[in-house]
């Protein structure tokens, strides 16, 4: 048997909400119902679930705040979120699940599956800590992003970043003022959260920003010469991709 907890400020979606997960993962026993970010801080202080399913846009304590008004997260989160594509990337870019409204019964069963997997794990606090940087980053259109590294949080312009490349797990960030910062995430990873930027993949090793590239030249796969003089290869798969982009 799981428990959950489930916060939301509108009773209907917490009452659609209980009959789904009564429907569909009958191995759920809701611990209570809050319409309020503070309700369930009172609720927290007696009660420990297995997950929390939580609403992001929230009078008074949004979703995200009230994460972080919380001393030890020793539960799983599940964010309902009804935000756009763009923000859904960083909740992926930072392995945090979520499930978009209206919820989809193969989604909610997905992520009730995901908690059994993970049960008694604690969650990691620097991925929510990422995920709401970007989130505050996405929402208002900032040209900033917050990254992974092995120190903590770095925020960078994401104008200011002329390359990056592979490093195992890692990812090696160039920037225009010639500094160079290790993120603990894939390039991969990377990729998807710039995917609303002019940022294109031109090999397994390197994604770079489009307005850095001072040159292609031709070959097997040919290679670009960037603005601060790096010159990278380009892949014959990623070849024709950065031919359509430039055209």
């Amino acid at each position: 048997m799981l428990t959950a907890i489930l916060i939301d400020d509108e009773k209907g979606c917490l009452d659609t909400l209980e009959i789904e997960l009564q429907t569909y993962c009958p191995d759920v026993k809701v611990l209570a119902k809050c319409q309020s970010a503070e309700k369930a801080l009172e609720v927290l202080d007696t009660l420990i679930p297995d997950m929390i399913f939580l609403d992001i846009s929230m009078p008074q304590i949004n979703g995200f705040d009230f994460l972080l008004k919380i001393p030890k997260i020793n539960f799983e989160v599940i964010f309902c979120t009804a935000y756009d594509a763009f923000a859904l990337t960083a909740f992926e870019f930072c392995a945090i699940d979520y499930l978009l409204k209206p919820v989809s019964k193969e989604k909610l069963i997905r992520a009730v599956d995901k908690v059994r997997q993970k049960q008694h794990k604690q969650v990691d606090l620097q991925n929510l800590e990422l995920l709401l940087a970007n989130m505050r980053g996405g929402i208002h259109h900032k040209p900033n992003v917050a990254v992974p590294t092995p120190e903590g949080l770095e925020f960078i312009s994401i104008t200011d970043i002329v390359y990056a490349e592979a490093d195992g797990n890692y990812s090696r960030i160039y920037m225009t003022n010639k500094e160079k910062i290790l993120i603990s995430r894939t390039l991969k990873d990377l990729e998807a959260l710039l995917s609303n930027h002019p940022f294109v993949r031109i090999h397994q090793s390197y994604l770079v920003n489009m307005a850095y590239i001072k040159k292609y030249v031709k070959g097997e796969g040919g290679y670009v010469v960037m603005t601060n003089g790096a010159t990278l290869q380009v892949s014959r798969a990623n070849r024709i991709k950065l031919m359509d982009l430039v055209r």
